[in-house]
């Protein structure tokens, strides 16, 4: 009996010596915003019209990635890449849903829902015994395709694209928050504060800043103000679109920082609750700003373009992450990074086991944010086999070092920039560098192949002198053809 008591009694030790050293897992709040641009915030873009003095806050606390993408020009297939860790051909969703416009090329199809056998990351959060929260656009899919069928609560209420908490707190007012920012930030402080004691994951995508824009009236009159003292509107040409030079625009101010406001009531809470060195806090945009339609309503110069097309202004995004004890505050990293690596990235951070089998595409990006790599040295890709409601036209991409190729499919034509040389994207040069266009379209056709990406094919109803047939690669200048 005393053998047996002893050895219970150093069992009992080695488990509550085992518990102590065991790290606590951190808890993570996902903050995706909608459509905003990469130079919207002042933390890449001091001059910005634009004020964002929150989002920036979180910027100086861990670390900003200059080159971090969006694994596609739209957001539903981005989104379903932060869920999957899988590039979109991979999960059959490479167009927003419904999408599947057409022009001279038939749009691939495109999957109206996120596949119920992928492992999302709210699932192995969850099993990883994570109290998960959802609240905003989810654009992933409807009725059983809810975000509370992918790991996120099953009570959740909602219609279209939309969820959010069943809640008993008091709806603010649409006209004062007509993007629903306010809605999602009380259900999260609320969730915050329910849920302090234990591990959390709360993802938060807004709808913000997604048109039709819309801000509280005292917001819009304070930037209609401020802008009699930035430049003058001004305008450049996307092909046959105009794209917006500057910003100026008063609404979409106003629109932004309500969002930036609400973020900075999160970071609030968890500082309230004691949560600040215990939380990873994720900041990141679905796509490029909107600049060549739709009212245009912001500008993403120094990049070409905006959301909807292969360029820089498309699918570079704002993109900062803030793990206490991992990141060193305020620093920057150049590595191209892209939103597949998140999966991987958060695993890591909560401490629980990879899942290699489901992220396919992500690397964890875990040692970029602790300083102790410079770079992850491989290709990234994009596939968009439709055609934009912004103008772009069917395309891929790779970005492959210094070296950035576009293919447009329409018919083939190439074109190739050396991106941190030409950050704006001005001088193609597939001409020049004959070799290097081989070489990097190789991969992307080889990738295609591997992630069985589905191609556009001819439409035998296109109209060529339809006023409204979309443009693509075919009329753009300095191409070459492969």
């Amino acid at each position: 009996m005393k053998c047996l008591s002893l050895a219970l009694a150093l069992l009992l030790a080695a488990t509550l010596s085992a518990a102590v050293r065991a790290p606590a897992r951190p808890n993570i709040v996902f903050i995706l915003a909608d459509d905003l641009g990469y130079t919207d915030i002042g933390a890449n873009n001091p001059k910005t019209f634009y004020e964002t003095p929150n989002i920036d806050r979180l910027a100086r606390r861990g670390t900003r990635f200059t080159q971090g993408y969006s694994a596609c020009c739209v957001c539903s297939p981005t989104r379903g890449s932060i869920m999957t860790g899988k590039y979109p051909p991979r999960f059959g969703i490479t167009d927003f849903i419904p999408g599947m416009r057409s022009g001279k090329l038939l749009s691939a199809r495109n999957a109206d829902h996120l596949p119920l056998a992928e492992t999302t990351i709210a699932e192995a959060l969850r099993d990883g015994d994570y109290a998960t929260f959802f609240a905003g656009k989810w654009h992933l899919g409807n009725g059983e395709f809810f975000p509370g069928a992918q790991g996120f609560p099953p009570d959740l209420g909602g219609t279209a694209q939309f969820y959010y908490p069943k809640s008993d707190l008091p709806l603010p007012n649409p006209k004062d928050d007509p993007k629903t920012t306010e809605r999602i930030v009380n259900e999260a402080v609320k969730f915050i504060d329910t849920h302090k004691d234990r591990p959390f994951y709360a993802y938060l995508p807004f709808l913000a800043v997604h048109t039709p824009i819309g801000a509280r009236a005292d917001l819009v009159a304070k930037y209609e103000n401020k802008k009699a003292s930035f430049p003058p509107e001004a305008w450049g040409q996307e092909r046959e679109r105009q794209v917006r030079l500057v910003q100026n625009n008063a609404i979409y101010a106003a629109m932004l920082e309500q969002l930036d406001t609400g973020i900075g009531r999160v970071l609030a809470t968890l500082e309230k609750n004691g949560l600040t060195e215990k939380t990873v806090v994720v900041f990141m945009s679905d796509n490029g700003g909107l600049s060549t339609s739709e009212g245009h309503p912001t500008s993403n110069l120094p990049l070409r373009a905006g959301k909807g097309w292969p360029y820089e202004g498309g699918v570079r995004v704002p993109w900062i992450v803030c793990a206490p004890g991992v990141t060193k505050p305020g620093s920057t990293c150049d590595a191209p990074v892209i939103s597949t690596d998140y999966y991987p990235t958060l695993l890591e951070l909560a401490g629980l086991p990879a899942k290699p089998e489901q992220h396919l595409d992500g690397v964890s990006l875990v040692a970029l944010l602790k300083g102790t790599a410079t770079s992850r040295g491989r290709p990234l890709y994009w596939h968009y086999p439709h055609y934009g409601n912004q103008g772009g036209a069917p395309h891929g991409a790779i970005r492959d070092g210094d070296w950035k190729l576009i293919e447009w499919y329409e018919d083939g034509a190439l074109e190739l920039y050396n991106v941190p040389a030409d950050i704006g994207e001005k001088n193609n040069l597939a001409a020049q560098q004959p070799e290097k266009v081989r070489e990097l379209r190789a991969k992307l056709v080889a990738w295609r192949a591997e992630v069985g990406a589905i191609m556009p094919t001819p439409n035998p109803d296109f109209d060529p002198n339809a006023k409204t047939a979309p443009t693509g690669g075919t009329k753009a200048k300095k191409k070459t053809k492969s």
